[in-house]
């Protein structure tokens, strides 16, 4: 996997088959576990943890099963918008609506169209035109792993209550305040397994993109507050 350094100790990275982290050969399926492992390893490198973590969407499911399995690699973790299906009283009606959405990319250009469709519904036409140029071709070319791969196996992931209420691990629950309704509903499930609050954030699923000012002015305290 590639790892990409950011000021002040700030990183990021491409999960495996995923932009500048290639396919492995044979590599047809993941899972949850899979993923948590992979960032798991980045995380253990010598000097790196305990690190605050801070998880969007799919991350954000990664992220909580780093707390389950890895606490001792977290010392806190910010969780925005998990996409659990499995916690929905009507999961077949979002998974309805995205799988229209990808299909209609899917017939319009293939799994690098359908990712474009894909982000235009989950974040807005704003959010996806006003990436970089080279931004917008990398998550276009990640189509054949988020649909061939990756999509629908994540969804159905959730831990059992005794489990979850047995994290340690200062936890952030945050939604966007523009996001689509499952977000909340899945945010106010997370919180409540928890046992903490949720925290709004103004823009789209994509906070980070469309308001990142406010997203770190809301994440700031929780962070300063962590031991």
């Amino acid at each position: 996997m590639t790892t990409q350094r950011r000021p002040k100790n700030l990183s990021t990275y491409d999960r495996r088959g995923n932009s500048r982290s290639p396919r492995p050969m044979g590599w047809n399926s993941t899972s949850v576990a899979e993923q948590a492992d992979d960032a798991a390893a980045l995380l253990a490198v010598p000097g790196v943890a305990p690190a605050a973590v801070y998880g969007n969407s799919y991350g954000a499911t990664f992220a909580l099963d780093l707390l389950i399995r890895y606490p001792n690699l977290v010392r806190g973790a910010m969780l925005h918008e998990l996409p659990l299906l499995s916690v929905l009283e009507k999961p077949d009606e979002v998974q309805a609506a995205v799988g229209s959405v990808v299909q209609e990319g899917m017939t319009a250009g293939g799994p690098s169209k359908a990712v474009e469709h894909f982000m235009r519904f989950a974040a807005g036409d704003a959010n996806w035109e006003g990436m970089e140029p080279r931004l917008r071709q990398r998550m276009a070319a990640n189509g054949e792993t988020l649909f061939g791969v990756e999509m629908g196996t994540f969804e159905p992931y959730r831990s059992d209550d005794a489990t979850m209420a047995a994290i340690r691990v200062p936890t952030l629950v945050l939604v966007s305040e523009e996001s689509a309704p499952s977000f909340h509903a899945v945010a106010s499930w997370l919180a409540g397994q928890l046992g903490v609050g949720v925290r709004h954030t103004p823009g789209t699923h994509l906070p980070q993109l469309d308001h990142p000012e406010e997203l770190v002015s809301t994440i700031r305290p929780f962070l300063q507050d962590l031991p």
